[in-house]
C-alpha cells in the first residue's frame, strides 16, 4: 500500500476545511431561520427529490443518511412547525408521502438563495480544493 505525499494530505484538508465552511454556514443561515440544520436538509431533500423518487419517510432518511425514526421525527418537528404535511398516497393508504407547505416552500426558497449567494463566494474555493484532492485519483488511473 502506497502512502500520500505531504501535498495530497494537505489537499485532502483543505477540501475538508472548506466542506466544514460551507456546512458551517449553512447551519449558522438555518439557525437564523428558526430551524435546526436536519430540518433545513430534510426540506431541501424534499423539494430537490430526483423525478424518480417519491418522499416517503424511507426515501427521505436515505436522502438525510439518517435512520428511519431519526426522519420521522424530523417530518413532526416540521409539521408541528406547519412547513410540511403528510399526504395519503394510493388507494389503501399505505403510503405516506411528504410535502412542503406554502410556508415551508417560501422558508426553503429564502434559505436556498442565501445558500446560492454564498456558493458564489465560496464555490470557486471548494472546487478548486476539491479538484486539488482528486488529483492523485486521476494520476492512479
Amino acid at each position: 500500500m502506497t502512502d500520500l505525499s505531504i501535498a495530497e494530505y494537505r489537499a485532502l484538508a483543505e477540501f475538508r476545511y472548506q466542506i466544514r465552511r460551507f456546512l458551517q454556514f449553512s447551519a449558522e443561515a438555518a439557525r437564523a431561520h428558526g430551524l435546526e440544520p436536519q430540518q433545513h436538509q430534510l426540506l431541501l431533500a424534499i423539494k430537490g427529490l430526483p423525478e424518480s423518487a417519491r418522499p416517503t419517510i424511507g426515501e427521505l432518511a436515505e436522502r438525510l443518511q439518517i435512520q428511519h425514526h431519526s426522519a420521522v421525527e424530523l417530518v413532526n418537528r416540521l409539521a408541528g412547525h406547519g412547513a410540511i404535511r403528510r399526504e395519503q398516497a394510493g388507494a389503501d393508504h399505505r403510503e405516506v408521502l411528504i410535502r412542503l407547505t406554502r410556508g415551508g416552500e417560501a422558508l426553503l426558497r429564502r434559505l436556498s438563495l442565501a445558500h446560492h449567494d454564498e456558493l458564489e463566494t465560496s464555490g470557486p474555493l471548494l472546487a478548486k480544493a476539491l479538484t486539488a484532492a482528486i488529483r492523485r485519483g486521476r494520476r492512479a488511473a
